[in-house]
């Protein structure tokens, strides 16, 4: 990349229209003619070091870096309908960003966004520390590694996702999502995974009341549960859990393995619920 643009400030409408094959270094966006869309349809671009206050800087971006910069709560939707894009050392403040994109990373950044990542595809994500009440909903291909992430209505209608060594805070989340796997995590909330078909944890850790009701194809590898009562209504799954669980209510189908059930609630169902449940011997 050749062409520099260094220390500039910006505020007119689409400032940087189409700009292509370009380093945007210490830039900011900001002023009174209160212009949207500095970089709209840029491409090959290599942002850093820029502080964007002004709306929707980044629609339609192709083949990007965005390093180092911040984005405030006056650059709302910075990043949509865009892809290729890695993102690293971000502060993001703006509502709704990244939504209908394409294979973005995002790498040690940080987020407090309200509907974050809607309809999104093929997005990775390192390190990071996320904040949002409805964050990635109808998005699909996500692989999620290091993240901590406070939110409610998280992940619904997902598909295809992994997450590893993550700490969640949220409530009613994966709802309706599909074939997810979680390992060595820990997901505190209440309502968890409902409507879920393919939901697999490995070494997780489980926190709140009601989990995993009316799921498909549920399955759970040395999970601890805490504070979960009424688990499992007519679940299809098959659970191996290495800790107590206060209580489970008409499981449909499958085997549920724990080391302690405080109360065992079979009836009043309105589905044939033949789910085995065993207690360990010698837990």
């Amino acid at each position: 990349m050749s062409n520099i643009i260094s220390g500039k400030t910006y505020d007119e409408e689409r400032a940087l229209y189409a700009l292509d094959g370009a380093t945007v270094d210490g830039c900011t966006f900001s002023g009174p003619a209160d212009g949207e869309s500095a970089l709209k349809e840029s491409r090959n671009v290599d942002v850093k070091n820029c502080k964007f206050e002004l709306r929707y800087p980044l629609w339609h971006s192709h083949n990007f870096k965005l390093s180092d910069s911040s984005m405030s709560e006056t650059c709302r939707a910075p990043l949509w309908y865009s892809c290729d894009g890695k993102i690293s050392g971000m502060k993001i403040t703006g509502v709704k960003c990244l939504r209908e994109c394409d294979r973005i990373e995002l790498v040690k950044s940080s987020a407090v966004s309200p509907e974050f990542g809607w309809r999104c595809r093929d997005i990775k994500i390192d390190d990071c520390d996320f904040e949002s009440e409805y964050i990635f909903f109808e998005s699909s291909n996500i692989d999620v590694h290091d993240l901590r992430l406070k939110g409610k209505y998280s992940f619904q209608y997902t598909k295809n996702v992994t997450i590893a060594d993550s700490d969640f805070n949220t409530k009613d989340s994966f709802w309706h999502a599909e074939n997810v796997r979680i390992e060595n995590s820990t997901i505190r909330g209440e309502y968890f995974g409902w409507y879920s078909d393919g939901l697999t944890l490995v070494n997780c850790k489980i926190i709140g009341t009601q989990p995993f009701c009316y799921c498909k194809n549920l399955r759970l590898e040395n999970c601890t549960l805490e504070e979960c009562d009424l688990a499992f209504e007519y679940s299809d799954v098959e659970a191996d859990v290495k800790s107590h669980i206060v209580s489970v209510k008409n499981p449909k189908s499958g085997h549920i393995v724990a080391d302690s059930i405080g109360e065992i609630i079979r009836g009043n169902n309105v589905y044939p619920c033949d789910c085995e449940i065993v207690i360990r011997a010698n837990a």
